[in-house]
């Protein structure tokens, strides 16, 4: 082989192994505490829900704790059931009132890190989670479209959707955020 076809050989080697990996864009930096993940978390989750509300069906009131390993747990479970994910490697931080969910964007060959940060509290209407988008920050790349009414979706279906029957004739009063813990308080009508 001469120095010249060798060259050749080195420049397609590096322009393929480049189109198997992906460049990272920038974005927000992910929190210096990484929030774990794990199946079992979304079970417990599960779990308190329903025994919170069938406590609630006795004495009228709910309160219930859900803690960020929970809600990541959650919100990855849900993200690899789906075939294109808006993103993924999501954490959920709750601090100060609000939450706080990182996620890594995918677009061709760039991925980037993302940050939504939310207010959320309760819709006096129809008594199910409100949510509302304090900041976002998508790196590069645009706000992907519908990203509230998904984020939405997802945080209802987290909170009552997932308990069928058992859901039924609760009432969302308050939402209160702090030190990585989201309380919820409501009744059953």
């Amino acid at each position: 082989m001469t120095k010249k076809s060798s060259f050749y050989l080195l420049i397609a080697s590096l322009a393929l192994a480049s189109l198997a990996c992906s460049i990272f864009a920038g974005g927000p930096e992910y929190p210096a505490q990484t929030v774990s993940v794990s199946g079992e978390e979304v079970l417990t989750m599960r779990e308190q829900i329903e025994q919170a509300l069938i406590a609630g069906a006795e004495t009228g009131f709910v309160t219930l704790q859900i803690t960020e390993s929970q809600l990541t747990s959650y919100l990855a479970d849900k993200m690899a059931q789906q075939a294109n994910p808006p993103f993924t490697d999501p954490q959920i931080i709750l601090r100060n009132g609000q939450m706080q969910m990182y996620g890594k964007i995918t677009r061709g060959w760039f991925t980037a890190n993302m940050l939504i940060t939310m207010n959320v509290g309760v819709d006096e209407t129809t008594g199910k989670p409100k949510i509302e988008i304090a900041s976002a920050d998508f790196g590069p790349f645009p706000a992907p479209e519908g990203i509230n009414s998904a984020m939405t979706a997802i945080i209802d279906e987290a909170f009552t959707g997932t308990l069928g029957p058992v859901a039924v004739g609760f009432r969302l009063e308050a939402i209160s955020i702090a030190d990585g813990i989201m309380t919820l308080t409501g009744r059953i009508k």
